[in-house]
């Protein structure tokens, strides 16, 4: 394990910062996970955690016969956004404003916050305040039943998967964040396969439904090709 932290430490080269903004760290240390109410929910979470748990990643993406689409990626949704946000908690006391003052994925990539209400322009924020305004963007859409329809028959809006890809799009800039800010404190919490599997199965399924377009993926491109050159093999020998 200790020979793979340093392999990857040394390829993603992690940054730290210097100034400060914001301290948002309770939010991410108080996380609480959502649930999605939806009238499958229950048992197509059941499904993905039996197949993951069976290690089969590839299986656990696809969408089960009879599943409408919207409300796979619903679940879905609902559910990487737990497990990133979960991992980014045991992280908080390492990423603060004094050592992320700007949210960023190495030197050549930062993020600023904007989200049309109360950023309509994009800001630069630390990357514990990047993150907490996340989580309060996304739960605000987790808990609109107009966006995430929780009773049976009712539709998804027109703009679902849109709104779908916008969520995965910020979950991949935080994972870009963790490895390249703060993998050697994962390293040292024991967390590397735990932060591997996760992000596997978050690159096999934005991939597998093109939620991610090519160009947000490039602080991380060694290592997604890798994943999805696994995913290839597996899905070759489905």
């Amino acid at each position: 394990a200790r020979s793979v932290c340093v392999q990857w430490g040394v390829a993603l080269k992690a940054s730290t910062g210097m100034a400060s903004l914001f301290n948002f760290a309770r939010d991410a240390r108080t996380f609480r996970p959502k649930k999605y109410a939806g009238p499958n929910s229950a048992q197509l979470k059941q499904r993905i955690d039996a197949t993951l748990g069976n290690g089969d990643v590839y299986e656990a993406i696809l969408l089960p016969e009879g599943v409408e689409l919207n409300e796979w990626l619903a679940v879905n949704t609902t559910d990487f956004y737990n497990s990133t946000m979960l991992l980014y908690s045991t992280l908080v006391e390492f990423c603060t404003p004094e050592s992320c003052p700007v949210m960023s994925a190495g030197p050549k990539y930062e993020y600023r916050w904007a989200d049309g209400v109360k950023f309509k322009k994009p800001v630069e924020v630390s990357a514990p305040a990047y993150t907490a305004l996340l989580m309060e963007w996304i739960e605000g859409m987790l808990d609109d039943e107009k966006i995430f329809p929780v009773m049976a028959g009712e539709a998804f809006p027109s703009d679902f998967q849109d709104t779908v890809k916008k969520i995965f799009r910020r979950l991949f800039r935080v994972y870009a964040h963790i490895y390249h800010s703060h993998f050697n404190q994962v390293c040292d919490l024991g967390e590397e396969a735990h932060l591997n599997s996760l992000f596997k199965h978050f690159i096999f399924f934005s991939h597998y439904y093109k939620l991610i377009i090519p160009q947000e993926i490039a602080p991380l491109q060694e290592l997604v090709d890798k994943f999805l050159s696994q995913m290839k093999s597996r899905s070759k020998g489905a």
